[in-house]
């Protein structure tokens, strides 16, 4: 089948596979974690989380298991991490106290200290940026600064949908590996 042989070619590190078995799953990752959001944006961050795991995992795919099982699984496993941190960062116990002290707070402005490390966050993140390879730069731009949705990307780009998710998938790989390397 040809699935299978495309498997064993991502496995070797085939990027054309990887698109193809990124185009023949996707539908059915992201309709699945679809009608669990109920969101889009979530639904494709999590299908593009799910792909990029199992990328980065798929020596260790078992073939007496179906692929898109093992994608689903996946996929479960990326949202229970993502309600996790949500629940973590959301429900934090505040004592009386505390309440009252933030409370009491009267100016919530950032102060000229946090301008400037938040200023200097973004301009260490747009020189990693900078390294990427031009339409990886592109996409990274049109989808975390100006926020527009894969289909805008394409439309906006010329290309198929499914070559600007992979796109996307890559460039982040690549962003986050520059910014590890100039920690």
């Amino acid at each position: 089948m040809e699935i299978n042989s495309k498997i064993e070619k991502a496995k070797k590190g085939d990027q054309v596979a990887f698109t193809f078995l990124l185009d023949y799953f996707w539908n059915e990752v992201y309709s699945f974690m679809l009608k669990r959001t109920e969101n889009e944006t979530t639904a494709e961050d999590v299908t593009i989380e799910t792909f990029s795991k199992a990328f980065d995992k798929i020596a260790s795919y078992n073939p007496e298991f179906q692929f898109n099982t093992w994608l689903i699984a996946i996929a479960k496993n990326v949202y229970i991490d993502l309600l996790r941190k949500k629940k973590t960062s959301l429900f934090i116990e505040i004592t009386d106290t505390e309440d009252q002290q933030a409370y009491n707070i009267a100016d919530t402005t950032p102060s000229a200290e946090d301008a400037l490390i938040k200023e200097q966050n973004l301009s260490r993140l747009l020189l990693c940026i900078k390294e990427l390879k031009p339409h990886y730069q592109e996409v990274i731009q049109l989808r975390y600064f100006q926020e527009l949705s894969y289909q805008e990307i394409a439309d906006k780009i010329d290309e198929p949908l499914s070559n600007v998710k992979v796109k996307i998938l890559r460039a982040k790989k690549l962003l986050a590996e520059i910014i590890n390397r100039n920690r």
